[in-house]
């Protein structure tokens, strides 16, 4: 629930406010809270109980695409590295016990695209690093729009109680308030 701070509840209410000004319903929002998953950025999170809870609610909303952060975790946050290992998990060995090891059925199930840890200089150089990840391989790359990016930064904006100031700078320079390139897992 986002309680590192014991800001749980309020965390909460902002995660519903930034989704709604994306145009995410709050009725899509599922706000896991398990005493096993701390919210804390050293703290790695158990890779199969998270992969359970994450297959379930892949099942549960018949959910055909997964986006998630890659082994690096964009900023090299434990939790977030913890849930690109459970989907992996996930996807890689769940799924295919599953699927009996029909890897067409696998693959048709449920696709996973992990978002693209950057060195420190291009996560920094906002719309330049556009040219950068034109260039490079990657299975999807994602360049939003001025409008798209203006949204993003006031969703982002919804977050106060985390909107510390290398939170701010990431705000105004962050390559991802403008492009995401992607690869399938």
């Amino acid at each position: 629930s986002g309680n590192y701070y014991n800001q749980g509840e309020i965390r909460k209410k902002e995660l519903e406010q930034s989704c709604c000004v994306l145009g995410i319903p709050a009725a899509d929002v599922t706000v896991i809270d398990h005493r096993d998953l701390p919210d804390n950025p050293a703290v790695q999170w158990d890779t199969q109980l998270l992969a359970t809870i994450v297959l379930q609610h892949i099942e549960a909303k018949n959910i055909d695409l997964v986006l998630t952060f890659d082994a690096g975790g964009v900023s090299g946050h434990a939790n977030h590295i913890s849930l690109y290992s459970a989907v992996r998990y996930s996807v890689c060995t769940l799924l295919w016990v599953l699927t009996g090891g029909d890897r067409g059925t696998w693959g048709c199930w449920c696709r996973v695209l992990v978002l693209e840890s950057v060195n420190l200089f291009r996560k920094y150089i906002s719309f330049l690093d556009v040219l950068i990840s034109c260039l490079l391989p990657r299975d999807a790359l994602f360049i939003l729009t001025e409008e798209e990016t203006e949204q993003a930064k006031r969703a982002m904006g919804c977050h106060r109680s985390q909107l510390l100031w290398f939170r701010r700078l990431h705000v105004l320079f962050s390559r991802y308030l403008v492009v995401n390139s992607l690869r399938l897992l």
